[in-house]
């Protein structure tokens, strides 16, 4: 029997004998890691085996090469990753070491079955209360809240989920609240944002969730995005880069000129609607955020050579799902595709990884499409 697929995506790696970082597809299954050169191969380039592998992330081997994990097998050879920003780093992290403990224990791979763990009842249903709590007028309000030099964006305490909760009557008492939120957190709906939140989300064979207003969660389809802080009065800040940070992520993008496709990171701001594209195995740019007496920005200070590829302008632009390109075919480029077209007539064409994130790229772009300036 196959091995069961469990998680895939663009991730960068680190080459094993040149010191070159290149993007490939990797597919986590339940015995190994196996990374691809392109999607569409059908043989991997090497495969990484898990039983008795560690894990650790993050890893600062690499100085400003931020969101690095590191896989050593039971032989002792290291294998690093990098995932374009810090939540994908984190279902990677969590997958593969479910994947470990399972190999270890002797175990089929599964992820945590909230219901048994937490004897959660039958008659509760999980989605019907996220929705509820992502109610723009009744829900939990998303903040941008400070801790340790850093600035966590669309986010919440977990002490505000338990008391909305209880005020909603969804919960008696601080206990069932916590079996609740536990539930939620444990089954995708909430995760934790912040090192206190994420030490008790990981802690033995129970995740724990805290009822405190140091420990920070945020929804899982939300903007979340945490960036460092500088007193730094003396910035000047591009204008297209004064927008939050609304989505990130590899993409395949085709080229302009020459007509090929290559893996490129994509960040999209709003409020100027941007989207920046950028040469994925680059180390990334620092993100700083600045504050005057009216408005508080982020904006990148880039490294040397890392400064954006290009620059999408979405004000007023289209974005569809298509099921062709021209040229595509040639380049084994099939499905998942979407295009848009700027209010000056360019037109780009992007792949994503799955149909699911299609469609939330395609749906974020076209809320900043229309709202941003």
């Amino acid at each position: 029997m196959e091995p069961q697929q469990i998680r895939e995506g663009y991730l960068v790696k680190k080459g094993t004998l040149l010191n070159t970082w290149k993007v490939v597809w990797v597919v986590l299954s339940e015995d190994g890691v196996e990374f691809y050169k392109k999607k569409t191969d059908q043989s991997p380039k090497g495969m990484i085996p898990l039983k008795e592998a560690t894990l650790s992330s993050p890893c600062q081997d690499f100085g400003k090469r931020t969101q690095v994990f590191k896989v050593t097998t039971a032989k002792k050879q290291d294998h690093f990753f990098q995932a374009s920003h810090v939540e994908e780093r984190e279902v990677w992290v969590k997958d593969i070491k479910r994947t470990i403990a399972c190999l270890g224990g002797g175990k089929k791979f599964a992820r945590r079955s909230t219901r048994r763990s937490i004897r959660l009842p039958d008659t509760v249903n999980l989605m019907e209360l996220y929705s509820l709590m992502r109610d723009q007028d009744d829900g939990i309000k998303e903040l941008k809240l400070e801790q340790e030099n850093h600035v966590f964006n669309y986010c919440f305490t977990g002490a505000t989920v338990v008391e909305w909760l209880i005020s909603k009557e969804k919960a008696r008492n601080t206990t069932e609240a916590l079996m609740l939120a536990t539930g939620l957190m444990n089954e995708g709906y909430l995760l934790p944002a912040a090192d206190l939140s994420k030490e008790a989300a990981e802690s033995g064979d129970k995740s724990v969730f805290l009822d405190q207003t140091d420990a920070f969660y945020y929804f899982a389809d939300s903007g979340f995005f945490c960036e460092g802080y500088s007193s730094d009065e003396d910035v000047l800040i591009k204008e297209e880069f004064r927008g939050n940070i609304v989505k990130q992520g590899c993409l395949l993008k085709q080229g302009h000129r020459i007509k090929n496709w290559k893996v490129r990171k994509f960040i999209l701001r709003d409020d100027p609607a941007f989207m920046h594209y950028y040469d994925a195995t680059k180390v990334e740019s620092e993100i700083i955020v600045h504050s005057d007496n009216y408005m508080t920005f982020q904006y990148p200070v880039f490294q040397k050579d890392d400064e954006p590829l290009g620059s999408i302008h979405l004000r007023g632009s289209v974005v569809t799902a298509v099921d062709f390109v021209p040229d595509a075919k040639r380049y084994d480029i099939e499905g998942n595709l979407f295009e848009i077209i700027t209010s000056d007539d360019i037109h780009y064409f992007l792949q994503a990884a799955t149909a699911e994130e299609r469609k939330e790229w395609i749906r974020a772009v076209q809320d900043v499409s229309k709202s941003g300036k």
